[in-house]
């Protein structure tokens, strides 16, 4: 069926075309520069540990309402006492601290053939720096309070950006945590550099409505909500495993009950 003619005796408006014309981005030369040694030992690391495990990652979504309401109340107390800034990053931590002495394999580390369990749970924190990615080590961080953990993040983050730190601080790791959040990423699907087997990235908290069930009734609203993202070695590592260890740290953050261990 032929379309229907334009009626004569209807102008028509040809619209002019605007020519784009490209930015002037000014002279740019093509620059070639080498890799910096930490960029090139970054770079071989995360080859090495991409072609030697099996690596995926499990996403939960965690509504940690509680503890926003819990860094309000306390946040200018909490600074008073202890000298430090109240984050979310330390409750992060000290979920998932607890949660690595409950799934311990999570906290282990490979190499070759044998598994090592460690005796303690020793995180390592993800700092941008000029120069590259470092990620010195939170030692012993299952026996930390908030205090204790936000004075270590924020001692180990300005002497990395300082280049003070000393070898051992960037050795021994067991379980990495990254706050891709802080430049306002939703989630990302981190890296596992062996021999550990397992990262947490944490997201950007956001507010946002959501359906609450109380009592059986449905509604909606505002919560402050993240996205937690396991990425793990699955040769080590099973599905079930690092599902249940996302859960239990979902639920710790859910509850919100950290009083009695701000450490203030």
């Amino acid at each position: 069926m032929a379309a229907p003619a334009i009626p004569t005796g209807v102008p028509t408006q040809i619209l002019p075309q605007v020519a784009m014309e490209a930015p002037d981005l000014g002279d740019r030369p093509e620059q070639r520069v080498p890799m910096s040694r930490l960029r090139k030992v970054i770079a071989e690391r995360a080859v090495a540990s991409m072609q030697q495990t099996a690596q995926l990652t499990t996403v939960v979504e965690v509504d940690v309402t509680e503890i926003a309401e819990l860094r309000t109340a306390v946040k200018e107390q909490f600074h008073t006492s202890t000298g430090h800034k109240l984050s979310f990053m330390p409750f992060f931590v000290k979920a998932a601290a607890e949660a690595l002495r409950v799934f311990p394999i999570i906290n282990a580390v490979v190499e070759g053939e044998t598994i090592t369990y460690p005796a303690t749970e020793n995180i390592s924190i993800a700092v941008d720096t000029e120069r590259g990615l470092l990620t010195p080590v939170l030692k012993n961080a299952g026996e930390k309070n908030i205090a204790g953990i936000a004075g270590d993040i924020a001692d180990l983050a300005e002497r990395t950006r300082t280049n003070q730190l000393s070898p051992d601080e960037l050795a021994g790791g067991t379980f990495t945590l990254t706050n891709t959040g802080s430049r306002g990423a939703l989630f990302d699907t981190p890296v596992v550099f062996l021999p550990q087997v397992a990262i947490l990235g944490t997201g950007i908290v956001q507010k946002k409505p959501v359906v609450v069930t109380h009592n059986g009734d449905d509604s909606i609203a505002i919560r402050h909500t993240v996205y937690l993202a396991l990425s793990y070695d699955h040769r080590i590592v099973d599905g079930a495993d690092a599902a249940r260890f996302l859960t239990m740290v979902k639920d710790r953050l859910e509850a919100g009950d950290f009083d009695a261990d701000l450490g203030m």
